[in-house]
């Protein structure tokens, strides 16, 4: 009985010494707030617009057309008509796919930039999680990966800090917020 409870506290004492360093990070905090993330969206964001403004010109034009189209067309022949129509029919389609050509390759542009930023926030976890000593540090996120995290656990902030930190790029608008925190946290 004696061997059974030493070898039980040896057990015991070795699990407790084996303690593993665990923690989360809220994964669409850190992508949300992520300066270059928010440099990614502005950048299709401007990208789109811009080639808004190059698809509605000819797409004013065309409803220009087809307008005066509907004004003459009483004053056609059948065969004028005809022609008109399909003329303007086949303008309207290669417009239309137009339109959908580049709107899928800004769709696979920005796809390819997002997957990129995510991945390289992936590469920075896994980096931090290995020079600060942590075992596994889970992601957490709307689909509630986590159910249930012992408070102190979350270092979200903390990654989101280094991580934008390593980045630079420009200032955000939300600065000031950061500087309050900073000023708070010298106040201490």
């Amino acid at each position: 009985m004696k061997k059974l409870i030493a070898i039980g506290a040896v057990a015991i004492s070795l699990i407790s010494c084996n303690q593993e360093k665990t923690a989360y990070v809220d994964t669409t905090k850190v992508i949300q707030d992520y300066k270059e993330m928010k440099d990614v969206e502005a950048k299709f964001e401007s990208r789109r617009d811009s080639l808004t403004q190059l698809i509605t010109g000819p797409q004013q034009q065309f409803q220009q057309e087809v307008q005066e189209y509907q004004q003459s067309m009483n004053s056609m022949s059948a065969s004028q008509r005809q022609a008109k129509e399909q003329e303007l029919q086949q303008k309207g389609q290669r417009l239309q796919q137009q339109s959908q050509m580049i709107g899928q390759q800004l769709r696979n542009d920005s796809d390819t930039a997002i997957d990129e930023v995510v991945e390289k926030v992936k590469d920075f976890v896994a980096e931090y999680g290995e020079e600060n000593g942590y075992t596994y540090i889970f992601g957490s996120n709307e689909s509630a990966n986590i159910m249930y995290a012992k408070e102190g656990l979350d270092i979200t902030d903390e990654i989101l800090k280094e991580l934008n930190e390593s980045y630079g790029g420009e200032p955000t608008i939300e600065a000031p917020a950061e500087e309050t925190e900073a000023d708070t946290t010298s106040a201490e």
